[in-house]
């Protein structure tokens, strides 16, 4: 794991908003001179931080109330820069929103640029990186279309910068390209040489090592063509990075070599420590490499003992995981296994995942017992951590592509716009004369639907009645016979056995004895036949007291007879089916209907019991079968069911079901005896 010196060029990078002079302070003589007044009070040194800034709160409230001048737009751009240097980021959003706003209403789109870079400035230092690049590439679509090839390069370069955060390496080296090529068009070196460093930390990423070192050669010779600020530390810090590429490419000697020439600045100890302290710990990771123990662990400690009083974690890891690797290859298995634990503890506590991976890694190395372990943990959060990088790397992607997509619109637009005022004023009022003419409409065929479908509902079952009617007549003509067949064959039995215990009692011998026994057990069989006749009769007439229960009936019969699943019903002797209209009959019949079609279809039930039964002042139909049941909330809700929902709503009635996965399923139906009387008063 290495440690990459590039935050210090980020923090230049977005420290780009720059102080201005002000005049003199004047009199608050309207709302631009009171915006100025507030303004130059921010640079007096004997006012505490809060009052400096309650200057620039001042400010801002005064540039809401006043006039949307271009003057006043430069004065707004001041002070978000001014609350750039305190780092008051909510109120530098603010400002940035009250600036865009202006810009739009005075279509300035040199002000919308800064304030989209200031959007993005603002989402970048607090975290929330997406949203930062979306601004940046808002903004940058407005500097490429004025050919501000300034602002052009600062966009393109802080781009870059989160686009190499999130892993989106070529992404980066794009961004980071465009950058270099319009700072060289400005001639602007102090730039040029920042996004040269950043081009070859991102090709040491790509592990294009010798592109890498390219670039920072090339940024070492504009650090000695020019005077550039800082110039000895900018030198350590690229002659420590190109070390950082030599020692990715196992050259340990190489990375040596620059690690020293590095260190060789006096003053990198004292003014620039966090790069002296990275500097340190990598020439002894080299050192250690070659086997070359001179001031070993020295050097790592002490690079340690800096990092812990920058406290910052990701450095006292790297610090830890390489005292580890020197305590193994030393064979003290104990002081490394130690310092294991330690970057692996202060690691999880963290939870940045690259930290953690190189933490799991060495501890799988050092600490055998858990080593399986340790490797799985491994395997686990690489895995997730391509997975965050991929969609980090989709995520900007797909910003981009909507930025561009969203100006393009914007642009087509602004073209419509006019067209589309003149089509609505016209249109509107058409649209609501045919809204009005088809609601009326849909309002009649509604009602026509209802009518009709009351009028075939009464057909149906009046077909029904028909139908039920010509077996009813046959049952007539059955029982007609058995009257006969009652007459002329058990009547006939009986007489003639009446006839023959006559004559038989003047014997009284032992055969007429038993010839008496024999017709006695006749006449027995003849009064149990005549007893199962009569209860089959009584039967019929109970259970037949009306069509419907005939019809339904019928229906069950049936069922039992074409599927394997045992069917038991029960109807309720006590219902009044004469109150019942015929349309609450045909729509429970058809409802029973669908309820055994479903269960033949899906329910796999051995089982069905159809319960029919006076609920005042309802009567209820229950159907319970034990079949595999289904989830209610997830079952989706075909035209069956739609249409039982339909009939039972046309009835007034209620439909209930409930399921259990695997214990069946039971459906109440229940409907309002009196429905038929509600029908006739609506009706009327």
């Amino acid at each position: 794991m290495k440690k990459l010196d590039y935050i210090i060029w980020i923090i230049l990078v977005l420290s780009s908003c720059s102080k201005s002079k002000h005049p003199p302070l004047k009199d608050k003589k309207n709302f631009a001179d009171s915006i100025s007044y507030y303004s130059e009070r921010f640079e007096l040194k004997d006012l505490s931080d809060n009052e400096r800034i309650k200057n620039l709160d001042k400010a801002v409230f005064l540039i809401k109330k006043s006039e949307n001048s271009l003057k006043i737009r430069e004065l707004n751009y001041e002070l978000i820069s001014k609350y750039y240097q305190t780092q008051s980021w909510e109120n530098y959003k603010l400002a940035s929103f009250v600036l865009l706003k202006n810009s739009f209403s005075s279509n300035d789109v040199i002000s919308q640029a800064k304030a989209y870079r200031s959007l993005g400035n603002y989402y970048n230092e607090t975290k929330s990186f997406d949203s930062s690049f979306y601004y940046y590439s808002k903004a940058e679509k407005i500097y490429k279309k004025i050919n501000d090839f300034e602002g052009s390069s600062n966009i393109h370069l802080k781009k870059g910068i989160i686009q190499f955060n999130a892993n989106d390496h070529l992404g980066a080296a794009l961004s980071l390209s465009k950058a270099l090529i319009n700072a060289k068009k400005i001639n602007d070196n102090s730039k040029a040489y920042i996004i040269l460093v950043q081009l070859g930390l991102n090709s040491n990423q790509l592990k294009e090592y010798q592109e890498s070192i390219s670039y920072f050669k090339e940024a070492l010779s504009i650090v000695n063509d020019n005077n550039l600020e800082n110039r000895q530390y900018i030198e350590a810090v690229c002659l420590s990075n190109i070390g950082l590429v030599y020692q990715n490419l196992n050259e340990h000697k190489k990375a040596i070599y620059y690690f020293e020439k590095s260190l060789e600045y006096k003053n990198l100890e004292n003014d620039f420590i966090e790069a002296y302290s990275n500097t340190l710990d990598n020439l002894a990771y080299s050192k250690l490499q070659l086997k070359d123990y001179n001031n070993l662990p020295q050097q790592f400690f002490k690079s340690l003992e800096i990092r812990k009083s920058l406290k910052y974690s990701p450095s006292i890891i790297t610090s830890f995981i390489h005292i580890s690797e020197y305590y193994r290859i030393k064979k003290d298995n104990k002081k490394s296994l130690e310092y294991a634990n330690l970057a692996l503890k202060l690691s999880r506590k963290e939870g940045t995942p690259i930290d953690l991976l190189y933490s799991l890694k060495q501890a799988s190395l050092v600490d055998k017992e858990k080593s399986s372990k340790y490797s799985d943990d491994y395997l686990r959060i690489s895995d997730s951590l391509v997975v965050v990088e991929r969609n980090s790397k989709d995520r900007l992607d797909r910003i981009q592509l909507e930025t561009d997509e969203i100006i393009k619109e914007k642009d087509d637009l602004v073209d419509k716009n006019r067209y589309w005022l003149y089509v609505f004023v016209g249109t509107v009022s058409l649209l609501s004369l045919l809204f009005l003419v088809r609601a009326q409409r849909a309002r009649t065929r509604e009602l026509l639907y209802k009518q009709t479908q009351q009028q075939a509902n009464e057909e149906i079952y009046n077909l029904l009645i028909s139908q039920q009617n010509i077996i009813d007549e046959s049952r007539n003509q059955e029982k007609k016979k058995i009257a006969r067949d009652l007459h002329d064959g058990i009547l006939g039995r009986m007489f003639g056995a009446r006839l023959n215990l006559d004559s038989l009692n003047v014997f009284d011998d032992e055969d007429s004895k038993n010839m008496r026994l024999h017709y006695l057990e006749e006449l027995k069989e003849i009064e149990q036949d005549i007893r199962e006749i009569s209860h089959d009769l009584n039967r019929e007439k109970l259970i037949l007291i009306n069509n419907f229960v005939s019809i339904v009936t019928n229906l069950l019969e049936e069922q039992k007879q074409t599927h394997a699943a045992a069917v038991t019903y029960d109807v309720d002797s006590t219902i009044e089916w004469e109150k019942i209209s015929n349309v609450a009959k045909i729509n429970s019949f058809r409802i029973l209907q669908e309820c055994l079609q479903n269960i033949n279809k899906y329910a796999n039930a051995t089982e069905i019991n159809v319960t029919i039964a006076k609920n005042e002042p309802n009567f209820d139909i229950i159907i319970k079968d034990n079949g595999i049941g289904f989830d209610v909330n997830k079952k989706s809700k075909g035209i069956g069911m739609q249409n039982m929902m339909a009939r039972t709503n046309e009835c007034n009635g209620s439909l209930d079901i409930s399921s259990t996965k695997d214990k069946g399923t039971t459906i109440r139906l229940s409907i309002p005896i009196e429905f038929k009387k509600e029908i006739q008063k609506t009706d009327e």
